[in-house]
């Protein structure tokens, strides 16, 4: 059996198992295979699109064609080996956004992580995995104006996703998951294998502490709040992505074709009608130089590129907010000023505490960005906050949160402090998951193949800088507690320093960066509404055959981690579509 004592022992096992997985993926990377149309193309092979392409293939009369820029995550061990997951971001499979100099912070730039490969940022991410509270689905429904998004709708899609399977060490799970709240699709999600030493503390305080502070056995029961174990998207010690779950399990369908290293550059109406939207123009090899070709989808165009490149792609293809594409030299198709508006994520801050232990990960992965987390909480603010006094509740209701802790046994990496070359430390990292901070995507240039303005403006709301002081204010409560005794020495570096709420809001600007969690560039809105970018349905608002599926078209942002949640959107998107047949 394998502990945090010795992960140099886990890595090496998990290594050499993935050394012993073949490859199956049939892929095309030539443009002269494709037929000149398809049933459906899917504009991207991430979360969302993998899950398309497994539903919307199924038949073997509906043709199907999924472009992807990126290529295979055959061979590549940091996708497959979860603990080597924070290894990814800055390499060949991730897109290396950046954003714009953000004013909340110093006028820092913060990278964004978005996965270039099959299945997209579920190949990259740190795999936590959260469907949301009944709350969260309940206020989609209300904003939306349709009922279809509540979580009694939403629930038989929720449990079409995943299968919770034992965890790596084969530990016995009972009394740390709920098994109702779980369903048996193929994403296989599995609860921690390997315990850290900080576990049994985190949940022996939160037991202790209770109130604001509970304990939860599992959230993905309803209610997303109170401490917990870390559900994550891993199964026999792998990550468990869309590429495979939903997609490589297909790749034998003659029916399918999925296109890698190609760019979709921009939609083109139909011949026969400016407001059909079903021609999509591809650059593969994804480089200026490369030849284009337009492909036609009969039924449905799908995007599903991202909460970044979907906004991206539809502003090239002149939709959007009519002046701006005017000002880029960019004739308009329809006017629609919500695309690239309303980017939310959630604000981090890394709290570190320097620790008695000599048994954490640091003396192993000494300047290493390696990490894990076993347990998390979502918690709500102090019912007297004078922030909910001043701007009302932001988050979907009672059972969902307005900040997040993540417990890490080692110094994490996380922003621009670099590791100390020495010592023990315990990283609790707290977030804001109910901002009300709002940002854009806009376009740099009219290439496809130049990156777009990403301003997340974190930390420009005062709710968030507020909520970000409590969240650090509770942080050092918790780890007060009895449970942490003689094992938390003090709190390290700028964070001792930080004994005003001034002083922690300084210590924020200087040190927080985001989740990675960006959503809402593309949201959804009641049908009627003059505002929005896609119906309820996910059909965009004035035009035919167009339909987008990813994060962009959450119109507020989730409680939790996203990742459960596009999933679930991806699967009911799937019916709605296969229902319009």
């Amino acid at each position: 059996m394998f502990s945090s004592q010795n992960p140099s022992v886990f890595l090496a096992f998990a290594l050499l198992l993935l050394r012993s997985q073949p490859s199956e993926a049939r892929l095309l990377q030539d443009a002269s295979q494709l037929r000149a149309q398809y049933d459906y193309i899917i504009v991207g092979a991430g979360t969302a699109g993998s899950v398309l392409s497994n539903r919307l293939s199924a038949d073997p009369k509906t043709s199907v064609l999924v472009i992807e820029a990126g290529g295979s995550p055959d061979a590549i061990q940091a996708i497959a080996v979860p603990f080597l997951g924070v290894t990814l971001p800055g390499t060949a499979v991730d897109w290396n956004f950046t954003s714009t100099p953000q004013e909340g912070l110093n006028n820092r730039i913060l990278r964004y992580t978005r996965g270039y490969v099959l299945g997209g940022s579920s190949s990259v991410n740190l795999m936590a995995w959260n469907r949301g509270s009944d709350d969260m689905w309940d206020h989609w429904a209300r904003i939306t104006q349709d009922a279809g998004w509540s979580w009694k709708a939403v629930e038989e899609y929720y449990f079409k996703t995943s299968r919770i399977v034992p965890p790596a060490d084969g530990h016995d799970t009972t009394g740390q998951f709920v098994p109702s709240a779980h369903g048996n699709g193929p994403v296989e999600v599995s609860l921690p294998g390997f315990p850290t030493q900080l576990d049994n503390r985190v949940i022996k305080t939160s037991k202790q502490l209770g109130g604001r502070f509970h304990h939860n056995i599992d959230l993905n029961a309803g209610k997303a709040l109170g401490f917990s174990w870390v559900q994550s998207s891993i199964g026999q010690s792998k990550r468990s992505s869309g590429a495979t779950a939903y997609l490589e399990p297909v790749l034998n369908r003659t029916n399918l074709d999925v296109l890698t290293n190609t760019i979709a550059t921009r939609i083109l109406p139909s011949k026969k009608s400016p407001l059909t939207l079903n021609i999509v123009e591809i650059a593969t090899s994804g480089q200026p130089s490369s030849a284009r070709h337009n492909i036609t989808a009969t039924r449905e165009l799908i995007v599903s590129a991202g909460v970044i490149n979907t906004p991206q792609l539809l502003l090239l293809s002149g939709i959007g907010p009519s002046s701006a594409l005017r000002t880029a030299g960019i004739t308009p198709i329809l006017d629609l000023p919500g695309v690239g508006q309303n980017l939310t994520d959630h604000p981090f801050i890394p709290n570190y505490f320097t620790v008695s232990s000599n048994a954490t990960f640091d003396d192993v992965l000494r300047n290493e960005t390696i990490f894990t987390a076993n347990t998390q909480a979502f918690m709500r603010l102090p019912k007297s906050s004078p922030l909910l006094k001043r701007f009302g509740d932001p988050s979907s209701g009672p059972g969902s949160g307005h900040t997040e802790f993540g417990f890490m046994d080692g110094f994490a990496a996380f922003g621009p402090l670099p590791p100390p070359v020495t010592g023990h430390f315990l990283t609790l990292a707290t977030a804001v998951v109910s901002p009300l901070s709002r940002g854009n995507i806009s376009l740099n240039s009219t290439s496809p193949f130049d990156k777009p303005l990403i301003d997340p403006a974190v930390l420009t709301h005062e709710f968030d800088v507020g909520a970000t002081v409590q969240s650090m204010k509770d942080a050092q409560n918790f780890v007060s507690a009895p449970a942490w005794d003689g094992f938390v020495v003090a709190p390290f570096g700028d964070l001792a320093q930080a004994t005003t709420d001034e002083l922690k809001v300084a210590y924020a600007r200087k040190y927080a960066t985001t989740v990675n969690h960006p959503v809402g560039t593309a949201a959804m809105s009641p049908k009627k509404a003059n505002w929005g970018v896609v119906d309820p349905d996910l059909k965009v608002k004035g035009v035919e055959k167009l339909r987008i599926v990813d994060a962009s078209i959450f119109p507020v942002i989730p409680e939790v981690h996203p990742q459960a949640v596009v999933y679930t959107v991806a699967e009911r998107a799937a019916d709605l579509i296969l229902r319009s047949l």
